[in-house]
């Protein structure tokens, strides 16, 4: 005992005088991640001061009585005498509660911080301990007055065709002719005479008192960020390697990201490629390079990043690119009692079940808790830090964050730009070209490829830009990045068609 100090998992009392203190300690083992009382060490110093026989038998019947009557709701507790010189000490172990958040006789919340505890007192802390429980679901939670009309057809189009896809292979429609189709046309095809009002219910996208649910918001919205603001990332690329520092290579704007989460990967995984180095793999000079960090690893991240973050903070995902490092961080530390070694062996303890089963109908993961295990593979240098308070690292106590290094010494050119060099020999080997861009994007343009991560009407485009639907305009905004093939028509062979809309090119 004298090797050991308190933590957030071991407490010390030399003898119970107060009652209602430990039942604090009780409460906050139970709304944390569990722990041990030891009665009979001195907390000051950890010296053992063993209780008698009759100390023991007294000490006993208190600490069930306190788990009983000073914790609400009461928790059961393994109490166990130890045997030491002189005598023998109290190991009452508390677990992690089942019915969280406890409170004391007193009403007041206490977690555990550190060695000492804490009251709770923000809703969102109380929010995300319901979660864990079971009690509360966050995913499926209403969104008030959002109704049908705030989803993007496109987007559930998308995803009716990936959940039914046997369906409408059967029926020949896919991704190039569903626009031909309406939303209610579609539903009827999964379930004859239903509307896609009746399916969204069915699929508990739309709750029984009619209500949007937060995962229908996140994964269908039109402008989620109307409804959910802090359902957002911020991204900026810093120069140095302090994110105290005031000067930065890309600073993505809060309108870039705006959308529903396959809009945010999209938006994400392009921020990335436009500010990490490409390496040239092969000793072919016209060979294709691979980014400095492997965009596999990347996507398994960033995904995780969006479904698995914790929707009661109110917080956005953050993603930081310095010279020697990339950092993703997401709010909320793992939950379930997760941890890090778990999710590197592959375990699966979604937080957000309802939002995890469907979004992997629109973004790139299985489901199978085996993305982590995958990134790693890619880039075994990756660290994860899990509530780990570090000013200079900027970590917080309540994310979780991927620190991944940067080898920027192997870099050879920056992803957003192609030189004049490279495209002549484009050229000169007839080797076909797969990124048209040979020039930076501007801040406008950037927002209109990710704007048409789905597809858009030319008047969505320009009421996106607040300018009017004129020829110039859209010679100037869409028809040039046609040309840079940033864009691509959804109907190729009829440029002027009435139902023409415009998307990015993959």
């Amino acid at each position: 005992m004298r090797d050991l100090a308190e933590d957030g998992k071991v407490q010390f009392k030399e003898r119970i005088t107060d009652k209602y203190d430990i039942g604090c300690e009780m409460v906050a083992f139970s709304n944390s991640r569990g722990g041990r009382l030891i009665i009979g060490v001195n907390d000051k110093s950890g010296v053992i001061n063993a209780l008698s026989y009759h100390e023991l038998q007294e000490t006993t019947n208190l600490l069930t009585s306190i788990a009983s009557e000073n914790v609400i709701p009461n928790v059961l507790i393994d109490v166990n005498n130890v045997p030491t010189t002189g005598g023998a000490v109290v190991v009452a172990t508390i677990p992690e509660g089942k019915n969280k958040p406890y409170h004391d006789n007193k009403g007041i919340i206490w977690v555990k911080n550190g060695a000492d505890k804490r009251k709770v007192f923000d809703n969102s802390e109380l929010a995300e301990m319901m979660s864990e429980c079971g009690s509360f679901a966050p995913d499926e939670a209403a969104v008030p007055n959002a109704t049908i009309d705030d989803l993007d057809a496109d987007t559930i189009k998308l995803y009716l065709m990936s959940r039914f896809a046997p369906v409408f292979k059967g029926k020949n429609i896919d991704e190039l002719n569903m626009k031909d189709y309406s939303l209610d046309a579609m539903a009827e095809s999964v379930i004859k005479g239903v509307t896609i009002e009746r399916l969204l219910r069915n699929l508990r996208f739309i709750r029984p008192d009619g209500k949007m649910t937060v995962a229908a918001m996140l994964l269908f919205g039109k402008y989620t960020q109307r409804w959910l603001p802090v359902m957002t990332a911020k991204c900026i690329s810093y120069i140095g390697n302090s994110v105290g520092g005031t000067q930065f290579r890309d600073k993505m704007h809060d309108m870039e990201i705006e959308g529903n989460l396959l809009h945010q990967f999209r938006t994400i995984m392009n921020f990335f490629t436009r500010n990490l180095h490409k390496v040239q793999v092969e000793k072919e000079f016209n060979s294709i390079g691979e980014l400095e960090i492997p965009y596999e690893s990347l996507t398994e991240y960033v995904v995780n990043a969006l479904v698995h973050r914790s929707l009661n903070i109110k917080s956005p995902i953050r993603i930081f690119i310095f010279d020697n490092r990339v950092e993703i961080h997401s709010p909320g530390t793992l939950p379930n009692g997760l941890s890090i070694e778990d999710i590197k062996n592959g375990t699966s303890m979604p937080r957000n079940m309802f939002l995890f089963t469907n979004a992997n109908y629109l973004l790139p993961y299985t489901g199978a808790g085996s993305g982590v295990r995958r990134a790693l593979e890619y880039n075994p240098d990756a660290v994860f830090f899990n509530g780990v308070e570090d000013k200079e690292m900027t970590h917080a106590a309540n994310e979780f964050v991927i620190t991944i290094p940067r080898k920027s010494n192997q870099a050879q050119s920056e992803s957003n730009l192609v030189t004049n060099e490279s495209n002549q020999a484009d050229r000169e080997s007839n080797q076909p070209r797969v990124n048209l861009v040979t020039r930076k994007l501007t801040k406008k343009e950037e927002d209109i490829r990710n704007f048409c991560s789905v597809p858009r009407t030319a008047q969505e485009i320009m009421d996106r830009l607040k300018i009017s639907n004129q020829s110039k305009n859209r010679q100037k905004y869409i028809a040039s990045l046609i040309e840079l093939g940033v864009l691509e028509r959804t109907i190729p062979e009829k440029p002027n068609d009435p139902n023409q809309k415009y998307r990015r090119k993959k």
